[in-house]
């Protein structure tokens, strides 16, 4: 699954230990969703779309 989470990141500035710190994990799970080695849980993802306060499909895209 593709995301737009580096762009989204880059738009607030923040590194990723930023949106680790921000989503309670470690920045090597931030790192590992961002280049698709790993799809987030559910849970994750609801998290990630309440930091960025846009829906999850406009930040997961289906390959």
């Amino acid at each position: 699954m593709k995301n737009r989470l580096k762009v989204l990141r880059a738009e607030r500035d923040w590194n990723q230990q930023d949106l680790a710190d921000a989503l309670g994990v470690s920045r090597q799970s931030v790192n590992a969703i961002e280049t698709g080695k790993y799809d987030p849980s559910l849970p994750l993802a609801f998290r990630i779309s309440d930091v960025f306060g846009i829906p999850i499909e406009q930040i997961f895209i289906r390959d």
